[in-house]
């Protein structure tokens, strides 16, 4: 059994109380999910629901990121980090605080590729 069949339940209720599932990725025994919640009291409750599933402790096998933020943006061809920052905060100079929040995908803030989806915090 795959971890992802393992944890199908944890995924599958993740939508449920309001998580956006980002990303997941079996590697090297464990299965690491990445989720965008859009309050502190849905990151909470995702994470009651893993303890009560596995019996009351994270599991070692799991490594679920919950990020907290209101947004995501797919990024378009011709696309900068400075011209999304533009659009959601109306300052360009806030491109750093999308980087931030994207690390876990992005290496670089100059190299961002269509299809992408980023966290807008």
């Amino acid at each position: 059994m795959s971890l992802q069949e393992k944890y199908s339940q944890i995924i599958a209720m993740a939508p449920g109380i309001g998580a956006k599932i980002l990303s997941q990725e079996e590697k090297d025994g464990k299965l690491y999910l990445s989720a965008l919640v859009s309050s502190q009291a849905e990151k909470d409750k995702i994470v009651e629901q893993i303890n009560s599933l596995s019996g009351g402790a994270m599991p070692a096998d799991l490594i679920f990121d919950i990020k907290v933020g209101g947004n995501t943006y797919t990024v378009k061809s011709g696309d900068t980090l400075s011209g999304i920052a533009k659009q959601f905060y109306g300052n360009a100079n806030k491109y750093m605080d999308i980087f931030n929040a994207n690390k876990d995908k992005l290496s670089d803030p100059n190299k961002i590729y269509p299809g992408q989806e980023l966290i807008i915090p």
